[in-house]
């Protein structure tokens, strides 16, 4: 397993082939014996020896369901979705899907007599109220077993002669037609993880009419700095002296995770910045591999411990354009808010800077999950620092 040996000189190889927690997880995984020998970067390479064949576990066939040992990432992705609960959530999120309902009910001339493609229907809520604004035809796809709910959902609402069900992953399943509107629900925290973009993409590129419209069809990714001594305190500086005893090291794996939680303004110490915007209908899914700079000024005299990351969501098609804000002066969503805790608090006066940048990238395993980088410098009255940090959203 190699690693480039300027790993901790170069912002452009911020991002190792496996992280120290990965070996380990692959070793648990294949239950083999691992001879302690894990060289860290930046170096050469790490070695890994493993027992012999006699060393491994037997494996037990009847310990098992033989088919959640062949479930993908995006098996267990697909299959979250199945559970209630989280369709309660997104439903009850009142920002999100009246957002939704009043920009497709309230333009029907533009949903009047048209075939639509549901990307990922869930409930099938989205493409109940493309019916209800006069389509003639919508094809609402969904993978995960909420289908069987969705059908029932349709039918008892009256809107199973337009909307037809359609079980499968949108990269697989074939369509009747080409489409001439595309809705879905494709964000997730921090805007890309565990999203639908690609899919939403793939549907697009296959699927979608020239000159075609999509629901929502742009969206943009916000930072600012927050204080919060309060959680950094009980959640992640506690681990410096547990009753006397040193765990510092789970303190490091609690840096490395972002917190999602909702965030308040009050909290907000400095200006909020875009560093990105999608714009659906042109976005490809290299894009989704990105590294953009930020400048955060401070807008009081006050401690920065954490950077946080937040969305915007807009339906510009519409004939007023609809725009929702999942950010922390406004009512909160389902999405909350990222929050990337930093290595150090930053004492910083009002108009002093913490600037840098953020790179993201799928993981390499399962692209739903992001491996995350912020490389940030602060020269300041107080504080003068630079440091490179690495998140896993999983």
């Amino acid at each position: 397993v190699k690693f480039d040996p300027t790993f901790s000189r170069s912002f452009d190889y911020l991002f190792a082939v496996f992280s120290e927690s990965e070996i380990t997880e692959l070793v648990h995984t294949f239950s083999f014996k691992m001879t302690t020998k894990l060289v860290k970067a930046p170096c050469e390479s790490i070695e890994l020896l493993f027992g012999t064949e006699s060393d491994s576990k037997p494996c037990d066939p009847s310990a098992s369901d033989s088919s959640v040992g062949d479930m993908t990432s995006s098996d267990y992705y697909f299959n979250s979705y199945a559970h209630f609960g989280i369709h309660e959530q997104m439903l009850k999120d009142e920002v999100r899907t009246v957002s939704y309902m009043r920009a497709i009910c309230d333009n029907a001339h533009l949903f009047s007599g048209k075939v639509v493609l549901d990307v990922g229907c869930g409930t099938g809520v989205l493409s109940m109220f493309a019916a209800r604004a006069g389509a003639k035809v919508v094809y609402a796809v969904e993978m995960s077993r909420i289908v069987d709910q969705a059908r029932e959902i349709v039918q008892k609402n009256g809107f199973d002669g337009v909307v037809e069900i359609i079980e499968g992953k949108m990269e697989e399943v074939e369509l009747p037609s080409k489409v001439d509107i595309i809705i879905s629900e494709w964000m997730g925290y921090f805007l890309f993880y565990e999203s639908m973009l690609e899919s939403v993409v793939f549907a697009r590129d296959k699927w979608l009419k020239p000159g075609g419209l999509i629901f929502p069809d742009k969206c943009t990714l916000f930072l600012c700095a927050i204080e919060d001594a309060q959680y950094r305190a009980g959640k992640i500086d506690f681990w410096d002296d547990v009753y006397g005893l040193k765990m510092d090291c789970i303190k490091k794996i609690a840096l490395s995770e972002p917190l999602v939680d909702i965030v308040y303004g009050e909290q907000v110490c400095t200006a909020v910045q875009p560093v990105i915007e999608v714009d659906v209908n042109t976005v490809k899914s290299e894009d989704l591999t990105f590294a953009v700079p930020f400048r955060l000024q401070q807008t009081r005299t006050d401690f920065a411990h954490a950077i946080v990351a937040f969305f915007d969501v807009r339906f510009t098609h519409c004939h007023r354009p609809i725009v929702f804000d999942t950010g922390p002066f406004s009512k909160p969503t389902h999405w909350n808010h990222t929050v990337f805790y930093l290595d150090k608090t930053l004492a910083l006066e009002a108009g002093e800077l913490i600037q840098g940048t953020l790179a993201c990238r799928p993981n390499k395993r399962n692209p739903r999950d992001l491996d995350i980088a912020i490389s940030y410098y602060v020269d300041a009255k107080n504080i003068k620092t630079n440091s490179v940090l690495r998140y896993w959203l999983r």
